[in-house]
């Protein structure tokens, strides 16, 4: 049985040198073929039906037609909504999407950058919100300098920490419009599973939602924000620690939605009714809650629509400045939080 053709051989057949032909199939990111010539390598290749090697094009051409998305746990839908609207706008380019998970471990993303870099990807995309670590954004920032003078381009969905093009995400303000909103439902005493002290998109949901209340006079317990995991085991386990001090609430804010599902499931546990005995909220909005019971507050993010953003940010012609693109929340008041008597 014959092998596969070769390069050389659409070459003999196309009557052109070997360099040639592999500028007409390949690109060039430094000379060009001429157009005669590079209809007949390209007729010649479909005759012969002559498939060229990816490596050999990201080599020619400076870069693969890859991009890389780096999340933090990609089992989360917050992640995996955001990463469907980048693989949806990838599509749309023509581009294959390589996934990688930090597992949210913060040290792994600049091995990652340098990962996709030596593989020559086209761009990159970041997301999740970055932590309290200069050290570790001076590490990733770093690395993304490199990346860039290899000729690649980056966008961020999060904190714009990184001087490049990023999405952020309006989390103090939604957090802030949420607490009214729960505010004008008749709820007086919260508590909020907070999430990482370091973690800054924690943070700025946890200030936002008890700024705002403050500003109505309706100041939150500091020892009613309980430091846990931004993840659902977080949500269930901070929960747990909330109620072992028989705390006077009549609503939990739990920064993001995976854990407010997770302060559900231990409410379940401890016997404690949602929303009978105590409200719960959260926020993202994602795509998960259509099948929690009850259904849950929250504040909505365009996830998908925040992925689709990203990558044509990455991939549109480099400006002067990083650019930002905002995004704000909605407040969605649903089951779990009704209307209480004041």
């Amino acid at each position: 049985m014959a092998g596969p053709v070769t390069l050389s051989q659409v070459a003999r057949e196309a009557g052109v040198s070997l360099a040639t032909a592999s500028r007409a199939i390949n690109g060039s990111a430094n000379r060009t073929v001429r157009d005669d010539l590079r209809e007949r390598v390209l007729a010649t290749a479909e005759r012969l039906r002559y498939f060229p090697d990816a490596n050999a094009q990201a080599m020619a051409r400076g870069q693969t037609t890859s991009i890389g998305l780096i999340v933090h746990d990609i089992a989360d839908p917050y992640f995996s909504s955001i990463a469907a609207g980048v693989s949806l706008a990838a599509e749309r380019a023509g581009l294959a999407v390589t996934l990688a998970s930090t597992q949210h471990t913060a040290s792994r993303e600049p091995r990652f950058v340098e990962v996709l870099t030596r593989q020559r990807a086209r761009a990159i995309i970041i997301v999740g919100g970055r932590l309290d670590d200069p050290e570790a954004n001076d590490r990733m920032r770093s690395s993304l300098v490199d990346f860039r003078r290899s000729g690649g381009s980056v966008a961020l969905v999060g904190q714009p920490l990184l001087d490049v093009d990023s999405v952020v995400i309006a989390n103090s303000q939604g957090a802030a419009a949420l607490a009214r909103a729960l505010h004008g439902r008749g709820y007086r005493r919260f508590a909020v599973l907070g999430g990482p002290a370091k973690h800054l998109t924690a943070r700025d949901r946890r200030t936002g939602f008890a700024g705002a209340l403050e500003e109505l006079g309706t100041p939150i317990d500091p020892a009613l924000v309980v430091e846990c995991d931004f993840t659902r085991d977080g949500g269930y386990e901070g929960m747990r620690a909330l109620f072992a001090g028989s705390p006077d609430v009549d609503v939990v804010f739990a920064v993001n939605d995976v854990m407010a599902v997770g302060a559900i499931a231990a409410a379940r546990a401890l016997r404690i009714s949602v929303p009978g005995d105590v409200g719960i909220a959260g926020f993202d909005d994602i795509v998960t809650l259509r099948d929690i019971t009850p259904a849950l507050s929250t504040v909505r993010i365009p996830l998908v629509d925040v992925g689709v953003t990203a990558t044509e940010l990455a991939l549109a012609p480099p400006a002067a400045d990083p650019r930002q693109v905002h995004v704000e929340g909605t407040v969605v008041l649903r089951e779990s939080t009704p209307e209480r008597v004041v």
